[in-house]
């Protein structure tokens, strides 16, 4: 899937001498499910992709620029223009297409009943220095996505879900650290590669993904790399997360369908939801982000009737628990900012009857909460690769609830490294997670909204 080029003639404006760039192609699905050929690419030119034998040219979807310094969340000495020496481009491969090929390269491209699912998430290595965290990039054992990727790979999924946070390469790796010496940072082309396109190089060829955008994606973050490399959606000018003045555009993206398949599973689905931008405490209803918010879930929620198996997907959990280092028996409750926009349309149980399941990520553990009062399972996948939180402690004292008049049946979660698996089973579907090298720690169940787990292997 990755051959190395040598940079030629793709200079306006100037992005510095020239170096040798590896060219990645992958499929990510759009709304509908629509999949989209993406190649990023050191050449000049656009090259052409073949789809079921004719040749066709793949359009511009970003040219390469340095993107002048803009406010971020990093301090002003920690920051620095965004260099993109790369070109990227795309071509939608029509619906029915059996075989498309770049550079003799096969694009991975979805099946009609996909019957294993990856979902990951919180993948890259942590360097920043507001945090004091300086994550072991060198080594592969601190910082094991590649490894995470390399198994979820080695398990021939048909399609992979990453729930969000690719890039945590923010700040530079500090003089005499030798465990993240040399590791390129900043928002620019050389961080978002080593976070994500060099690790998960036989991960994005082994099949399309769908990708939900984190916090660590949003405008004053690495939002200028998601819009560029991986956003399904048309890159359209104001909302590439370029100039700050544009932010409220770029920060927020309408949610999306993208049905699972036909036949047996044509009753199935995955809804993307865009909360990048979301902060914990709760929304007062004049606030614009409520407002904004509000009406994208009554959007995600009519596109949830139209399948009676639907996948909930953002970053942040609506109804996990997060660890509390300094009262480990009372963790933080889950997203309270979103939970107050769900209450106005959804009271206690927050979302309508056909969502089934949450996927999500951002609590850097694998986590499953299932609930005795109507609230949909909550599956986080927020161990892939980024520093683990601590475990959370279980069993959880009587009582302990991610929300008003939610009440546990059951909470499993390890803050080992791992990825976790979907596959149908009848009616009813099995998750498992696993570790780092793909071992499975555990398993559930899960039907009628409820994730029945084995804890067994994760004591």
């Amino acid at each position: 899937m990755v051959i190395a080029i040598v940079v030629g003639g793709c200079a306006a404006p100037p992005i510095g001498p020239p170096a040798s760039v590896k060219e990645y192609a992958f499929v990510v699905m759009g709304e509908e499910g629509h999949p989209v050929a993406r190649v990023i690419t050191a050449a000049a030119t656009c090259p052409e992709i073949e789809l079921d034998g004719v040749s066709t040219s793949m359009d511009v979807r970003a040219r390469p620029a340095t993107i002048p310094l803009r406010p971020t969340r990093s301090e002003p000495a920690e920051s620095k223009p965004s260099a993109f020496p790369v070109l990227v481009c795309e071509r939608p491969v029509p619906p029915g297409t059996r075989r498309a090929t770049v550079a003799g390269r096969t694009l991975p491209l979805p099946k009609p009943n996909p019957e294993r699912i990856v979902v990951l998430g919180d993948t890259g290595c942590r360097i920043k220095t507001a945090d004091r965290a300086f994550q072991a990039c060198n080594d592969s054992g601190e910082w094991p996505f590649a490894a995470v990727a390399g198994a979820a790979a080695d398990a021939h999924p048909d399609l992979v879900i990453h729930v969000g946070d690719y890039h945590y390469r923010e700040n530079a790796c500090p003089d005499g650290n030798a465990g993240c010496a040399g590791s390129p940072w900043g928002y620019g082309w050389d961080a978002w590669e080593a976070d994500l396109f060099v690790p998960a190089e036989r991960l994005l060829a082994a099949a399309p993904w769908i990708v939900v955008r984190g916090n660590h994606e949003s405008c004053s973050r690495a939002g200028q790399g998601w819009w560029r490399f991986l956003d399904p959606r048309p890159l359209a000018a104001g909302r590439d997360c370029n100039a700050a003045a544009d932010d409220a555009i770029g920060d927020y993206s309408e949610p999306y369908a993208v049905p699972l398949g036909s036949g047996a599973a044509a009753d199935t689905q995955f809804i993307v939801f865009d909360s990048s931008l979301v902060g914990v405490r709760p929304l007062v209803s004049s606030d614009p982000m409520y407002i904004t918010y509000r009406g994208q879930f009554e959007r995600a929620f009519a596109l949830s009737a139209r399948r009676p198996n639907t996948f909930f997907m953002n970053h942040h959990p609506v109804l996990a628990f997060a660890p509390n280092p300094a009262r480990p028996d009372a963790p933080f409750r889950s997203n309270e900012a979103l939970q107050s926009v769900l209450a106005s349309l959804q009271p206690t149980v927050l979302f309508p009857p056909n969502v089934q399941a949450l996927l999500a990520g951002h609590v850097h553990l694998f986590q499953v909460v299932s609930f005795s009062t109507g609230q949909p399972a909550q599956f986080v996948s927020g161990n892939g690769g980024d520093l683990v939180d601590t475990a959370l402690p279980l069993p959880l004292p009587a009582g302990t609830t991610p929300a008003p008049g939610a009440v546990v049946a059951g909470t499993v979660a390890t803050n080992r490294f791992g990825f976790m698996t979907i596959e149908r089973a009848g009616v009813r579907w099995r998750m498992v997670a696993h570790d780092a090298r793909g071992t499975p720690m555990t398993s559930c169940t899960l039907f009628e909204r409820r994730a029945t787990c084995d804890p067994a292997r994760l004591r």
